[in-house]
């Protein structure tokens, strides 16, 4: 159940303020990105595993050696992650630069 104000409570006036605005929407942008980041970093993960996962399976189906399907499918598991973190890297700059232009044209 809501209380009526009181006297004594501080009232804010959002509206008013745009720096406490402003201030408002850069931390909700930072979050945004550190979640956006974890979530990227979650999906290579599952994409590795998967992959490697896969791989060994199907060498093991086809009757290959042991060895070798190991080798194979961390190989391949190596390679995805590798190449799901350099696709990470190179967004994240890309869009770094896109910033810094748009920052720029605005000026």
């Amino acid at each position: 159940m809501m209380h009526p104000l009181n006297g004594e409570q501080l009232k804010l006036d959002w509206d008013k303020d745009p720096a406490i605005e402003a201030m408002i929407e850069a931390r909700v942008a930072e979050r945004a990105e550190a979640a956006a980041f974890l979530w990227r970093l979650r999906l290579v993960a599952i994409e590795t595993c998967t992959l490697g996962g896969l791989v060994i399976a199907a060498g093991v189906t086809l009757g290959q050696p042991a060895t070798q399907v190991i080798r194979a499918g961390v190989l391949i598991a190596a390679a995805c992650f590798v190449s799901g973190m350099l696709l990470i890297g190179l967004s994240g700059a890309c869009g770094m630069v896109v910033s810094q232009v748009r920052q720029w044209r605005q000026k």
